[in-house]
């Protein structure tokens, strides 16, 4: 999520005031309304499936296919390793997915008054010099055209005003700082720590590259640079004096936010990079990111086109090795209960780490490294959400000090339709440094222990919220995002789990990156299609 916003009175905030009104009226109206009981719904990733990865226990090959290339895995690597074959003109390609859908963690679910994101929910405005996403979005009409050599973004899709607001000290305020009710020390050491990151921003080596930037393969590796990498954000904060414990909670938020970790256990590089790696280089949309009602679910369906008659769901990829010079892959279909060899010429591994050392020799020392943080999301159907003392409910709404990360609004996007119920997702990392024993805890605690856990979290700024609930849905991730711990990004393991095998299978996923964005699993995918096709030009 993002720094504070301004408040600005456009066609989009016109537009979501006259919904807010009608909204406040009717909830005058419907006040007496009570809801006793509510549906509940838990989902969770394809646990009972990936786990038979463990036990091999797949029936004998019954039949042999042949194919060019082939993907594993439709997350967002994966789709955009599709896109990037079919921009280069090639078609002989299928991708196989464990899960009923693809998408991996940029997935979406929908109730009868809205969708709602299941994993990822926002993009961040690009920074200009990433043309290939630049092209992307200007493909798929979010960019809607070019003015003074800038983009243009939808204003549909951009997020709707007001943006954040935090509660503090029993009421709401604007943005994610609290900028009255702290100390003068408070004070000093947040307009330091920004007068740092604007620094870091625009640091660049000797060679002209940035040293913090996205994706990451173009940041700095100087000395300066990987230092940072060998110590906790924390530990950072702490050597240069920023002891507020304001500053530290939106910092520790930040890290769990996009890292599932918080900044005890983040690397300081990590840590630094989720606010200098931006540029925000587009006047005009320094405050703005790209967001939808289900998240970036939005962005996976665009991806999909590429995959039209080129996928299937619900297949596993159990066993991949060499043989001759091609690659042989054994494919679980559960559907059918049937097992079959696909014999391919080249091969694009797009699935995490922790699936990875199931499918390769000599692999689960290195996947050691690799922590990856489990959460729960729940979103909540409600007939209202009262607020106390209240800046108005916004799309990103956190609770200073809570256990989770506070919640979205999912109708925000909305353009001017009165909602019956409001929809929110509310995020909780299990933000413990041996993330084995949270993802334990998050098999062996049932849902009425997760909804309490939740409920009271959210009970601290909606006292009323339980009694106005029509429906929870829980959807449980084991293995959310890649955490990258201090020694990870720059570290020897995450190098070698993504050196190409033999020139014939080649690795892309976020987690080969060490931060777990759409940035760098869309870059990923078109990385080893270009890596790939370099081999064939070289061969041939």
């Amino acid at each position: 999520m993002k720094s504070g916003v301004n408040y600005k009175i456009t066609r989009r905030t016109f537009f979501k005031t006259v919904a807010f009104l009608g909204v406040l009226s009717a909830a005058v109206t419907s006040c007496k309304e009570k809801i006793v009981s509510f549906y509940f719904k838990k989902t969770m990733t394809n646990y009972n499936l990936g786990h038979r990865l463990w036990l091999k226990d797949f029936p004998e090959v019954t039949e042999v296919s042949h194919i060019k290339y082939v993907i594993i895995g439709g997350g967002i690597s994966g789709l955009s390793a599709a896109r990037q074959f079919v921009k280069k003109g090639i078609q002989d390609f299928m991708l196989f997915e464990l899960e009923d859908h693809l998408g991996g963690n940029s997935s979406n679910g929908e109730n009868q008054y809205s969708k709602y994101p299941l994993g990822a929910h926002y993009l961040p405005i690009p920074n200009k010099e990433d043309k290939e996403l630049l092209q992307f979005l200007e493909e798929e009409k979010i960019i809607v055209g070019y003015e003074n050599n800038q983009p243009v973004f939808d204003e549909e899709q951009l997020s709707f005003s007001p943006q954040e607001r935090l509660f503090y000290k029993n009421t709401w305020v604007e943005g994610l700082i609290p900028k009255i009710g702290i100390s003068k020390q408070d004070q000093q050491d947040i307009e330091r720590f920004f007068v740092k990151v604007e620094a870091f921003k625009k640091a660049k080596d000797e060679k002209g590259n940035y040293w913090f930037d996205i994706p990451l393969k173009k940041a700095s590796r100087n000395g300066d640079v990987l230092a940072f990498d060998k110590i906790t954000m924390k530990e950072w904060l702490q050597k240069e004096l920023l002891t507020s414990k304001v500053l530290f909670q939106y910092i520790d938020y930040c890290c769990r936010d996009d890292y599932g970790l918080g900044a005890e256990h983040i690397s300081a590089w990590a840590g630094i990079h989720y606010f200098a790696g931006r540029k925000h280089d587009f006047i005009g949309y320094e405050d703005n990111v790209l967001t939808w009602p289900e998240g970036n679910a939005r962005l996976t369906s665009l991806l999909k086109k590429y995959v039209e008659k080129k996928h299937l769901t619900k297949h596993v990829v159990y066993n991949v090795q060499l043989q001759d010079d091609k690659v042989e892959l054994n494919l679980f279909d559960a559907e059918k209960n049937s097992s079959k060899k696909v014999i391919a010429e080249k091969v694009i591994v797009a699935t995490p780490q922790y699936v990875n050392q199931y499918l390769f020799q000599d692999r689960k020392q290195i996947t050691k490294s690799f922590k990856y943080a489990p959460w729960v999301l729940t979103t909540l159907t409600v007939n209202h959400l009262f607020d106390n003392n209240s800046y108005p409910l916004s799309w990103d709404n956190v609770i200073y000090g809570a256990k989770g990360l506070g919640y979205i609004y999912n109708q925000q996007q909305s353009l001017g339709q009165v909602q019956p119920k409001k929809v929110i997702t509310y995020y909780l990392s299990l933000a413990e440094e041996d993330t084995l024993k949270s993802r334990k805890k998050l098999r062996e605690k049932n849902q009425e222990y997760w909804k309490s856990y939740i409920l009271n979290d959210l009970k601290v700024a909606h006292p009323t919220i339980e009694e106005n609930i029509q429906e929870i849905h829980l959807h449980y991730i084991g293995h959310g995002m890649i955490s990258p711990v201090p020694d990870f990004i720059f570290g020897n393991d995450k190098q070698k789990a993504a050196q190409s095998i033999a020139h014939k299978i080649f690795f892309a996923h976020s987690d080969l990156s060490g931060i777990s964005i759409f940035e760098e699993a869309f870059h990923q995918g078109i990385d080893a299609v270009n890596t790939i096709l370099h081999d064939t030009t070289l061969d041939s």
